[in-house]
């Protein structure tokens, strides 16, 4: 595809909190229902969830667990590498996590993150982030060929939107622990970034581990695209 990809998405949609509570409840209960098919068919599923800082990753996972029934999933934080993982190859630490028959992992970050801040801020040498596109598209063709349901999401917001979250996570007490001085300093390498995300999406958008990118300006509307994404991919599955 030429040109950006994040150009194509439009932020500007947006549902009313009766839409968005009639769409999610609808979703949702169609998801729970798909989980448990998975369960019987003995399929898993993998999500994954990127997107820039104050992009709302969380609250959209927690959209999408609150329709499954706890035992049929495990939401796995991805922070900097522990000295143990740094030893190992890059994808070691995803491997471990990924689902038995039945069940679903949910990643917040991933793998992706060798593409993303590793190359932006320098703390892999080009030729290994360079080399991981296609080591990744391996990884997720190999789960694909074993059964796993391979979602991947990118959860898009605008400059000004992310702003706006940023000053309002400072200026509101209970919400000051989510921001950060390295959200501020990431916030200045967003041409860099949006450049790395293109670049990703570019190169490991497959049949088998498609990209959705997410309109996440409003976050109604996101969560709702994430679930009703993931019930039409599931009952083309299933």
């Amino acid at each position: 595809m030429a040109g950006s990809w994040l150009a194509t998405v439009n932020l500007r949609q947006k549902l009313t909190d009766t839409a968005y509570a009639k769409a999610l409840e609808s979703a949702q209960a169609k998801l729970s229902k798909l989980a448990w098919a998975m369960y019987e068919k003995k399929r898993s599923m993998v999500l994954v969830f990127e997107g820039w800082d104050a992009a709302g990753k969380g609250s959209a996972i927690r959209r999408v667990t609150q329709a499954m029934d706890p035992r049929l999933y495990r939401v796995v934080g991805i922070a900097a590498p522990t000295d143990e993982e740094r030893v190992q190859h890059y994808l070691w630490r995803f491997w471990r996590h990924l689902p038995r028959a039945g069940v679903s992992t949910l990643f917040d970050r991933s793998w992706y993150g060798r593409v993303l801040v590793e190359r932006v801020e320098g703390f892999a040498p080009a030729a290994d982030w360079g080399r991981a596109y296609g080591e990744i598209v391996d990884f997720e063709d190999q789960m694909a060929d074993h059964g796993i349901i391979v979602n991947k999401f990118w959860v898009h917001i605008s400059p000004q939107e992310q702003l706006r979250r940023f000053e309002e996570r400072q200026r509101i007490d209970y919400k000051q622990y989510k921001i950060t001085e390295e959200d501020w300093r990431n916030r200045k390498k967003w041409p860099d970034y949006a450049i790395a995300i293109d670049d990703m999406v570019a190169r490991t958008h497959t049949d088998f581990a498609p990209w959705t990118l997410v309109a996440g300006n409003d976050k109604k509307f996101a969560r709702v695209q994430i679930v009703q994404t993931l019930v039409r991919r599931l009952e083309a599955e299933l």
